[in-house]
């Protein structure tokens, strides 16, 4: 019998309204109100002045290691744009922009990076997870979430956010493959910032996108330039509307870069040139959006120093924040904590309540005879 052909080749198409040259495609232009498009920039600047604030904060020992996003603020801020306070938001750890558009407040997100369980929990309207470290596993998540949506038969959409290099993780292949399987509201936002950490994608992937991984699941895929904050939102907006429809998930390959380092532990010139980071530098999302911007005179003076005036309140709200509970490190961490951590918290409490208690354990007392090569420990220092 001769070969048949089962399915016909899907062409993955690639989408690019405004150019890093400021060249604007006005049949694809969307409909954005004035006022909309001074929201879509500020949060922008925020998303990006932070990020600068951040690691200078972090070069200071105040807060720990983050992620920085610059330079994929326009991937960020022009897909969470299209999503309503009753849809739900899955970050992985460099979604910055994206929460504070969901209203993380500023001090919430210091005090994530300064150890505190404040920051990774949402407020009690917010339908948001918090950071999520290990590469792809809040994913399934997102599908999950999606799936109890679909079955309650709520009116609400999955934005999930990931990067290249978690679409080499087996959570992202079994989180899509359910997705198509059972349909469900999700949209897949992949940051295709060319870095897995120090690994390129050519060496991840030998896919000419990665917007085509989902025709393998049984849904639609779609390349945008993840710098053009308009065909980001562009994207998004058809994807949200077909998921809110119930047209099943998308996937959408958001092509951008990454700025500056992975995270504050990184040294990118161990791994990539100069070169590349000033070529990639030209493509600025905020450079290209402001130009957009000035054309149609949207914008706003001061700007950038009502940010900067924002971002240093929130630092002094984060840095005034009472000392953390000790006991915290025992919630969230089980639904029916076990016997072993029930004594141990008690056992904490009781410290802490003590003349003087700071939680610290007794010194163990001297050993005047210590056998060779032995010395005397106890639980608390091991």
């Amino acid at each position: 019998m001769p070969r048949t052909l089962i399915e016909p080749q899907s062409p993955i198409e690639r989408l690019s309204i405004l150019d890093s040259e400021g060249n604007l495609d006005t049949a694809l232009e969307p409909k954005l109100a004035a006022d909309d498009l001074k929201r879509l920039y500020r949060a922008m600047v925020l998303g990006r002045r932070l990020d600068e604030r951040m690691l200078k904060l972090q070069r200071q020992g105040r807060i720990g290691t983050f992620a920085p996003i610059k330079g994929q603020e326009a991937a960020q801020i022009g897909s969470v744009f299209t999503l309503r306070p009753a849809d739900w938001l899955v970050p992985s750890f460099r979604e910055t922009g994206a929460m504070l558009w969901r209203g993380w407040p500023i001090e919430k997100l210091l005090s994530l990076y300064a150890g505190r369980l404040e920051g990774s929990s949402p407020g009690p309207e917010q339908r948001d997870l918090p950071v999520t470290i290990p590469v792809a596993t809040q994913l399934p998540h997102a599908v999950g979430i999606a799936y109890g949506i679909q079955y309650r038969g709520e009116d609400a959409v999955v934005m999930t956010y990931f990067g290249d290099g978690a679409t080499s993780e087996g959570d992202f292949h079994e989180a899509c493959n359910f997705a198509g399987v059972w349909h469900v509201p999700v949209v897949f936002v992949c940051q295709n910032n060319q870095w897995a950490i120090s690994v390129p994608l050519k060496k991840q992937t030998n896919s000419r996108t990665i917007a085509q991984k989902a025709i393998a699941y049984g849904f639609p895929g779609i390349q945008v330039d993840g710098n053009d904050v308009l065909a980001v939102y562009a994207a998004s907006r058809e994807a949200v509307d077909r998921a809110q429809a119930g047209e099943g998930p998308t996937l959408i390959e958001c092509v951008t870069y990454r700025l500056g380092v992975h995270t504050t532990a990184d040294d990118p010139t161990k791994y990539r040139t100069d070169e590349e980071v000033k070529a990639w530098e030209q493509k600025d999302p905020l450079t290209r959006f402001r130009a957009y911007l000035e054309k149609k005179s949207l914008l706003e003076a001061g700007l950038e120093e009502q940010v900067d005036e924002e971002i240093a309140r929130g630092v002094e709200r984060f840095e005034a924040m009472p000392p953390a509970d000790p006991l915290g490190m025992f919630e969230h961490a089980y639904a029916e904590p076990p016997a072993h951590l029930v004594a141990e918290r008690a056992e904490l409490a009781a410290r802490l309540a003590a003349p003087g208690g700071d939680g610290a354990p007794p010194a163990a007392e001297p050993d005047s005879t210590p056998m060779r090569g032995q010395r005397r420990t106890s639980r608390w220092q091991n």
